[in-house]
C-alpha cells in the first residue's frame, strides 16, 4: 500500500470510530484564513495537493478533491486519480457531489475549520459536528502549533494609534447595540491591537481571537501567551487582556445575556455553537475591523509608496540579471526566484517574501499558482515565455507584481506578441479607469478582460484582489472578480490590477500592478464623486513581447508616460549597468 493510500484508510477507520460516513477536509485552518502554519496542512498530508485553496470529500468507498480554476493543473499533477475524484469547485460545487454521491449518509465536519456561512451551502446534507478531528486522530508527526513573538507594529507605520481604532470599533458596537464582537480573522486582529507576528511563513501575522467589547476594552487569546513579551503587553496597554487558548470556552460561557456581533463568512462555527449554549445572543455581521483595515490611512499610503520603490529596484536589478542570463541558458526555475529574493534581501526593511514565489518557464507558466519544487524544477530555455509573480513584506508596505518575460536571443513568434499586448490593453484599461463611487470590483472586472474577449480568449481566475499594509497579500473585501461581493470600492484601498492568458503546455502571460484608489479630479460636468487608481508598481513592461502596432494611441501614451516614471524614479536606486539596461527597456516605444 502506497503511503496516500496508507493515510486514507486510517482516516476511513477513524470516520468509523467517531461513528460518521464521511468528512470534509478544508485546506484552512481554524481562523479560515489563506495561509495556515504547516501544523495545519491537514489537506495536502491527506491528499498530496498543496494548492492554497481547496477541499477533500472521503466517504468510505470514494473521495474527492475540489480546488477552482487557478489549480486544476497542479491537482492533477499532485494527487492519485486511483484513489481521488479531481473537480472543479464551481462547476461541480462539494455539496452537489455529496447530494449526488452520499444522500442520507452522515458527514462529519470539524466546527473549528468551517465558517458558518459555509455550512449553509450544505443544505440537504446530513452534516455532524464532530468532537475531534478525524485527520489530526490519524497524523502521527504532526508538526507543533506556531509559537513566534507577538511584536508592535509601530505608530510610524501604523498610522493610528490601537486606542484609537478600539475606540472606532466599539462605538460601531454600541450604536448597534451590540455589547461585543469576537474577532477571528487574526488580520483584523493584528490591525485592531497594532501588531505583529511571525506564525506564518509570508503574512506576519500572530495567530489568536480577540473579544473587542463595547466599552472598547478587549482579550486577546492565544496560544502561548507567554511569547508577548512586556514591551509588547506594554503597547497593547491595561485594557487589552492577553489570555491562553484555554480560556475561550470560559470567557464565552460568562457572555450569557450578552449580545454578541460574530461574521458568520469568517468566524468558526464552534464560537456560534459556544454562545448559543451560553445563552448569548448572536448577531450575525460585519467584522467591524474589514472596510476600516483595506482603507488605508495617509500614512499607510505613503509607506506603501516607500515600499513599492525599494521593492522595485529589486526587480529592476532582477530583471537587468534575467536579460543577460537568459538567453545563455543554465538558469533554472528555482534559482531564478532565488536570485530575486537575494536582491529583495538588500533592500532596507525587506522582511520576507509575501508569498511563494511563482517561477515558471514554459509550459509551466500556464499553471496560474505553479510553485517549483526540486521534482518540477524545470530549465529556463532559449526562445520561451518566463512568468515571475513575487513579492515582499516591509514594515511600511506589501508588495505583488507579476510580470511575463522573453528569454530571447530572437523575436517572439507574433501570435505570442498578439496575446501579450492585449494582455497589456486590459491591465491598461483598469489602471486608467475613472468610476463612480459606489462601484464594486465584479462591476469592473470586465473591463480587463475585453481586449482578450475581442479574440475569443479569457482567464479562469479574478482580475485582482485586495491587498493588505504589511498584512495578507491577498486582502478583502473588495476584489475585481465575477465572484466576489458587491462591495464598493473606497479611496485608500489597494488592489492587484493582473489580466492574463494561459495556454496549456505550451506558456503563460499575466502582468500585475499594484493600484491605489484614490479620489478622481473632478471635471467640469461631473454630478457625482469619481475615484481613479495611482499605480504603485514601477518596472518595465516586456519590451520584446509589446507590438506596439496593436497599441491606440493613448495606450502607446500611457506605456511610454508610464516608463518614463520608472526610469525617473527607480533609475537613481539602481547600480550602473541594471541602469543602462532600465533605459534601453523603459525607452519610449
Amino acid at each position: 500500500m502506497t503511503e496516500p493510500a496508507r493515510r486514507l484508510a486510517a482516516l476511513r477507520a477513524a470516520l468509523a470510530e467517531l461513528g460518521v460516513e464521511g468528512v470534509l477536509v478544508p485546506r484552512g485552518d481554524e481562523f479560515l484564513g489563506e495561509y495556515v502554519a504547516p501544523s495545519a496542512e491537514r489537506l495536502a498530508w491527506l491528499t498530496g495537493f498543496t494548492g492554497s485553496a481547496g477541499l477533500a470529500v472521503v466517504l468510505m468507498d470514494r473521495a474527492a478533491v475540489f480546488t477552482d480554476g487557478r489549480y486544476t493543473t497542479q491537482l492533477a499533477a499532485e494527487t492519485d486519480p486511483a484513489l481521488w475524484e479531481r473537480r472543479h469547485i464551481t462547476e461541480e460545487p462539494p455539496a452537489e457531489w455529496l447530494r449526488r454521491h452520499a444522500p442520507g449518509r452522515r458527514i462529519g465536519y470539524d466546527p473549528w475549520l468551517h465558517a458558518e456561512a459555509a455550512l449553509a451551502r450544505f443544505a440537504g446534507v446530513s452534516l455532524v459536528p464532530l468532537p475531534r478531528n478525524p485527520v489530526d486522530m490519524v497524523w502521527t508527526d504532526r508538526p507543533a502549533p506556531p509559537a513566534a513573538p507577538v511584536l508592535a507594529h509601530r505608530l510610524e507605520e501604523a498610522g493610528v494609534a490601537a486606542e484609537a481604532k478600539r475606540e472606532a470599533a466599539a462605538a460601531e458596537l454600541r450604536a448597534a447595540g451590540e455589547d461585543a464582537c469576537l474577532l477571528a480573522d487574526p488580520h483584523s486582529v493584528a490591525w485592531l491591537l497594532n501588531i505583529r507576528g511571525g506564525d506564518l511563513a509570508h503574512t506576519p501575522l500572530a495567530l489568536g481571537f480577540c473579544l473587542l467589547r463595547a466599552d472598547a476594552s478587549a482579550e486577546f487569546f492565544l496560544h502561548a501567551p507567554e511569547r508577548v513579551p512586556e514591551a509588547t503587553r506594554a503597547h497593547l496597554g491595561a485594557r487589552v487582556a492577553v489570555r491562553d487558548r484555554s480560556a475561550l470556552p470560559e470567557a464565552l460561557a460568562a457572555l450569557k445575556g450578552r449580545k454578541l456581533r460574530l461574521d458568520p463568512e469568517a468566524t468558526p462555527a464552534w464560537f456560534f455553537a459556544r454562545l448559543r449554549e451560553a445563552g448569548a445572543e448572536v448577531v450575525a455581521g460585519d467584522d467591524p475591523c474589514r472596510l476600516p483595515r483595506a482603507t488605508k490611512n495617509p500614512v499607510e499610503q505613503a509607506g506603501a509608496r516607500a515600499a513599492h520603490r525599494r521593492d522595485a529596484a529589486a526587480m529592476a536589478e532582477f530583471l537587468a540579471w534575467f536579460a543577460a542570463e537568459a538567453p545563455k541558458g543554465g538558469l533554472t526555475e528555482i534559482a531564478a526566484a532565488r536570485h530575486l529574493l537575494d536582491l529583495r534581501r538588500l533592500r532596507p526593511g525587506f522582511v520576507a517574501e509575501a508569498f511563494p514565489a511563482i517561477s515558471g518557464s514554459g509550459p509551466n507558466g500556464a499553471i496560474v499558482h505553479y510553485r517549483a519544487t526540486p521534482a518540477t524544477d524545470r530549465a529556463i530555455g532559449p526562445g520561451e515565455c518566463y512568468l515571475i509573480d513575487s513579492g515582499a513584506q516591509y514594515p511600511d508596505g506589501t508588495t505583488d507584481i507579476t510580470r511575463t518575460l522573453w528569454t530571447g536571443p530572437g523575436p517572439a513568434p507574433e501570435a505570442l506578441r498578439a496575446r501579450y499586448t492585449a494582455v497589456l490593453r486590459g491591465h491598461i484599461a483598469l489602471a486608467t479607469l475613472r468610476f463612480p463611487e459606489g462601484v464594486a470590483g465584479p462591476h469592473l472586472d470586465a473591463i480587463a478582460r475585453r481586449p482578450l474577449w475581442e479574440m475569443g480568449l479569457d482567464y479562469d481566475h479574478g482580475t485582482g484582489h485586495g491587498v493588505g499594509s504589511f498584512l495578507s497579500v491577498h486582502e478583502g473585501p473588495v476584489a475585481f472578480s465575477r465572484a466576489a461581493k458587491p462591495v464598493p470600492i473606497k479611496a485608500g484601498m489597494i488592489l492587484s490590477d493582473e489580466p492574463g492568458f494561459y495556454l496549456p503546455g505550451h506558456y503563460g502571460i499575466r502582468i500585475e500592478n499594484l493600484l491605489l484608489v484614490q479620489p478622481a479630479p473632478a471635471l467640469p460636468d461631473q454630478a457625482k464623486p469619481f475615484l481613479c487608481f495611482e499605480t504603485l508598481t514601477l518596472a518595465p513592461y516586456c519590451r520584446a513581447l509589446i507590438e506596439p502596432a496593436r497599441l491606440s494611441p493613448a495606450e502607446r501614451d500611457w506605456v511610454n508616460t508610464y516608463h518614463a516614471r520608472v526610469r525617473a524614479e527607480i533609475g537613481p536606486l539602481l547600480g550602473e549597468g541594471a541602469r543602462a539596461w532600465l533605459e534601453a527597456e523603459a525607452a519610449p516605444l
